[in-house]
This record gives C-alpha cells, sequence and structure tokens, in this order.
C-alpha cells in the first residue's frame, strides 16, 4: 500500500494532481499531463513567459510538447499492478472536514473517528480496524472533531465514567479521586439509562407531531368550512339585498303609479269643473248681454213684458269655498315617505350592528386563552370614557369624563332619553365588543359593571340597576363584604378589597373576569355566559344612606 501510494505522488501531474494523461517532459525534466502544461502556457501567451510550474526554470522559445511514449507506457504497466489514480480533490480534507490523524502530506477526509484510540481515520488507514482482531473491537463513530473532549483534563485518561451527583463524564481515577463517594456509574450505563428517557421524549414529540398533524388537518378543514361558508353567505346577503332593493324599487313604482292616477283623477275632476265654470261664465256674459240691450230699450211696455225672464237666473255651478281651501295636494306623501325612509335607517342600523356582532362571533376551534399577567391583559387594554347623556343627576363627571362622584346636589344635565332617572349610575361612550381590559380606581362602595345599550333607564326597578337584570353584570364592593350581581342574583366574592380593579372581557369567548389589582392580580370572580349585544362599562353606586354615599367615586384608569 505504502508502494502504492508513492507510485502514485511519483506519476502525478502536480497541476492535476491526478495521475499522468498523455505524458509530456519538458526541457527542465518535470512530466506533465499534456493538457495541463498547454493551459497553463496558454495563460502567459501575452508575456511570452513560459516556465515550469515546479522549479520555474524559463524557456525561451515555447517548448514543442510532444508526448512521452515510454512514460505513458510505464503509466500502462503500473496500473495494470495496481496502481490507481490520486483522490479526486474533493476527497481531500477542507478546514470544515475531520481530516485523517495517519495521513501525512495533504490529508484525506475520515470517514470513520475510533472512541478507543481517540484518533480518525481515511479509508486506506481505517483498514486494519476491519482486518486485525484486536482493533475489531474498538467502536468507530462517524467522523468527530470533539474526541480529545473524552480525554480527562487532569488525568490524561479516557473518561468512561459518569458522575451522577455531578452531572459530568469523569475517567476512573477521577471516581476514586474528587469524585470519591459520589453516585458514579460507567458512561455506557448511564448512556442506557439516557437512552431510554431519550426514547420516551421521542415517543412524546412523536404523539405531538401526531396531534398538531391532526390539529393541522382540522384546522385546514376549518379554512375550507369557513371559506365555503363566506363564499355562499356572501351569495345569499347579495341575493337578500337585492331583494330588498327589487321589493323597495317595486314600492317606488306602486308610490309613482298611485301619485300618477291619482294626480290624473284630480286633474280631471278639476278641469271638468272648470269646463263647467267656463260654461257658466259664458252664459252669464249672454244673459249680461240680454239685460244690457233690455236697458237700453226706450218702451217702457217692452221692458217690463221682457224683464221677468231675462232678470231670472240659474243656479251657480260651484259654490265660491273653492277659494278658500289651503292648496295641499301630495306633500303628505312626501311627508309619509321620508317618515319610512327614517325607520329603515333606523332599522338598518340597529340591524347592522348586530350583524357587525354576528360577524365578530365567527369562532374558529382555537380560541386564545385569558392572559396569565397584568402585562398580557395591558395588550387588550382600552380607554374608557363615560357618557355624560347617561348620568343620573347626582353623579359629577371630571377628568375629562373618565372619573365620577356620587355628589350631595342634583347636577345641571339636560334632559335626555338615555340618562338613568332614579339609578345613580352611569354608563360609558364605547361600546365593546372582541377582547377588552380596563382598570377602574374605586373609592367607598362603587358597583363595577358592564351592561346593554337596551337597558332600561327610567325609574329605581331593578330593570335599571346594575345586577339586578338580566342585562348587566356587576361586582359590588361594600364595607361588609363584595358580592356579584347578575338578574337580581348575589353570589358572595371573598378575596382583597382592592381599591383598583381590572376588567377583562372576551364578548366572543363569553368571558367576564375581575381582578383585584395590587402588586399582583387576584381573580375575585369570573363569568362564562353569550354575550348577545355589545357591552358598555358602567359605574354605579351601592345601596344604603344616601348620605353615606356622598363623595364616593370611580375612575377609569388611562391605559399603560
Amino acid at each position: 500500500m505504502e508502494q502504492n501510494q508513492l507510485d502514485r505522488e511519483t506519476f502525478s501531474c502536480s497541476i492535476c494532481l491526478d495521475l499522468l494523461k498523455d505524458p509530456v517532459t519538458i526541457p527542465c525534466g518535470h512530466s506533465y499531463c499534456m493538457n495541463c502544461i498547454r493551459s497553463f502556457w496558454d495563460e502567459k501567451e501575452e508575456k511570452k513567459s513560459y516556465h515550469c510550474p515546479q522549479c520555474r526554470q524559463a524557456f525561451t522559445p515555447r517548448p514543442v510538447l510532444k508526448k512521452s511514449t515510454m512514460l505513458a507506457n510505464l503509466l500502462e504497466e503500473l496500473k495494470k499492478t495496481g496502481l490507481q489514480a490520486a483522490p479526486a480533490d474533493h476527497c481531500y480534507a477542507g478546514p470544515e472536514d475531520v481530516a485523517c490523524d495517519f495521513c501525512t502530506g495533504r490529508k484525506l477526509k475520515a470517514i470513520k473517528s475510533c472512541l478507543v484510540c481517540l484518533a480518525s481515520y481515511c479509508e486506506k488507514h481505517l483498514q486494519p480496524h476491519y482486518d486485525v482482531a484486536p482493533f475489531k473491537k474498538h467502536k468507530l463513530v462517524e467522523p468527530s472533531k470533539n474526541l480529545q473532549e473524552n480525554i480527562c483534563s487532569r488525568h490524561d485518561e479516557v473518561m468512561k465514567m459518569f458522575c451522577r451527583t455531578d452531572q459530568k463524564c469523569i475517567c476512573y481515577l477521577c471516581s476514586v479521586d474528587e469524585h470519591k463517594g459520589h453516585d458514579t456509574v460507567s458512561a455506557a450505563a448511564e448512556r442506557t439509562e439516557r437512552q431510554r428517557e431519550l426514547e420516551v421524549r421521542r415517543e412524546e414529540i412523536q404523539q405531538r407531531i401526531q396531534d398538531r398533524e391532526k390539529d393541522v388537518k382540522l384546522l385546514q378543514q376549518e379554512v375550507e368550512a369557513i371559506n365555503h361558508s363566506a363564499d355562499k353567505t356572501v351569495e345569499d346577503s347579495e341575493k337578500i339585498f337585492t331583494e330588498l332593493i327589487r321589493l323597495i324599487q317595486k314600492r317606488s313604482s306602486d308610490v309613482k303609479q298611485q301619485i300618477r292616477s291619482q294626480q290624473e283623477t284630480e286633474v280631471s275632476r278639476v278641469k271638468e269643473l272648470q269646463e263647467k265654470l267656463e260654461q257658466e261664465i259664458t252664459e252669464l256674459k249672454r244673459k249680461d248681454a240680454e239685460l244690457k240691450q233690455l236697458s237700453n230699450t226706450e218702451d217702457h211696455n217692452q221692458f217690463l213684458h221682457n224683464y221677468p225672464s231675462l232678470s231670472a237666473l240659474s243656479e251657480s255651478t260651484h259654490s265660491s269655498s273653492i277659494n278658500i281651501r289651503p292648496l295641499r295636494y301630495f306633500e303628505d306623501v312626501t311627508a309619509a315617505v321620508s317618515e319610512l325612509r327614517d325607520k329603515l335607517q333606523d332599522i338598518l342600523r340597529d340591524t347592522w350592528t348586530n350583524i357587525s356582532l354576528t360577524l365578530t362571533e365567527v369562532e374558529v376551534l382555537l380560541s386564545e386563552p385569558e392572559p396569565k399577567s397584568r402585562a398580557g391583559f395591558l395588550k387588550y387594554s382600552c380607554e374608557i370614557t363615560l357618557d355624560p347623556n347617561t348620568a343620573n343627576t347626582w353623579l359629577l363627571l371630571s377628568e375629562e369624563n373618565r372619573k365620577v362622584t356620587m355628589m350631595g346636589q342634583h347636577q345641571s344635565y339636560s334632559r335626555h332619553p338615555d340618562r338613568f332617572t332614579d339609578c345613580p349610575q352611569v354608563l360609558s361612550r364605547e361600546s365593546l365588543t372582541g377582547r377588552c381590559y380596563w382598570e377602574v380606581e374605586r373609592r367607598g362602595r362603587v358597583s363595577v359593571a358592564v351592561a346593554y345599550k337596551n337597558i332600561s333607564r327610567a325609574g329605581s326597578g331593578n330593570e335599571c340597576g346594575f345586577g339586578c337584570n338580566d342585562k348587566s353584570w356587576a361586582l359590588l364592593f361594600e364595607k361588609n363584604g363584595n358580592s356579584f350581581w347578575y338578574n337580581n342574583t348575589k353570589t358572595r366574592i371573598s378575596g382583597p378589597g382592592s381599591s383598583r380593579v381590572g376588567v377583562y372581557l372576551d364578548h366572543r369567548a363569553g368571558l367576564l373576569s375581575f381582578y383585584s389589582i395590587s402588586e399582583t392580580m387576584t381573580l375575585l370572580h369570573r363569568v362564562q355566559t353569550t354575550f348577545t349585544q355589545p357591552l358598555h362599562a358602567g359605574v354605579g353606586f351601592g345601596d344604603g344612606v344616601f348620605n353615606s354615599l356622598i363623595g364616593d367615586s370611580a375612575e377609569f384608569c388611562k391605559p399603560k
């Protein structure tokens, strides 16, 4: 084998590093492949500089290249005896490769590393591990650059032990020295144990992969279902709106037709009367002419004879009351159509709100869980301002309508249908859907609530009070304990009565949570239900002696 290696080096071209092909020998005595040296000198053609790539001897003029017949024949004979071509360039070890520790000169890539020898071998130098009996027992692995990590830096011994106490590989001398008394086992035993754990982990991972693949498949089905449902709904909605438009157009046509029909009838009636009046005018003018002629008659007997017949007048065709009727024709129809338009706008606005809410409630299989930290909640924070038109007159709004205070006298608010007439309560301007979070800084007996917009406003009955009906949910803070109210049902709440309260709403998921905020967040109460309308944040003031509530307040904090 060593002789073959020597032969390869002797009969290789120093340009291509392969066995000589069509060998030529230049004047200095070095030999090359004919194409290699020709290409090398072609690059020097401009400078007319021709030299040997190995010894650098220059030649002028350019030597004529002729195939070395004797060298070619010798190469053919040597190939028959087992001489192989030099390794291809990609077989040599590069900077990122593991090199054979036994190659001299330019090293070949290692194909295996031995954990016993702590060395790496190319194919040729590995052969003894397959042929020599003692080497066959050695542990061969994929080429590794980290073999020296298996050597104990302290004792320069192979680390075949594992210290479970310190969780590190050690050599035998370490086990009787600094690791004496520790829980030590052979590295192979520890590997077996860890291998079992690894297999369990792999099974868990593979099971999780299967679960996630199922989830992905379900989500893909969900995407397809969403797309199909959306496409069908768009198609159906367009048909319905087209029908609505056609119905409105038909009603418009009907109104127009009725107006024109009535117009024709009334105009015909008026013209008929007009013709009769014009005939009466003609008859009256004729009668006036006859009377004028009679007036000019000089014969008294003739005058008296004709007067009785000429002075008689026929009944008038119509009374003069026609002139005093107010001129009002189809204006009432316009008013009725305008009223219809206003009602349709109100219906469309309210219906659109329900449609929009329904759209936001489209759910997929996986929903986001409730946040676990205050920082997580603050991602959903929203700015709440109070609506002065809803505030009871005992309440004063301040701090840009973010704070409400119970007062001892009425405030000068204008009359408004949205105002709570008797309950000391107020609602937010903003309607709340999706995921929302806000915090309220309270003082005294305050009710932190959410409610539908259509909660009753007039009176002091259960239909108005926060938590006393099925349109509102309220957490009431009192001196003798806190309680949650819904539909007039009271639930006692245990937990700290912090002055700051956090409220988290996931409208689509039907989740409403109240938290006490101090250095940490403590859940006070959670509601799981179905919300059918947008919600509004609200604040109310507890029952009891009126004077004891004066000065109690609540302020919606700005998101931070």
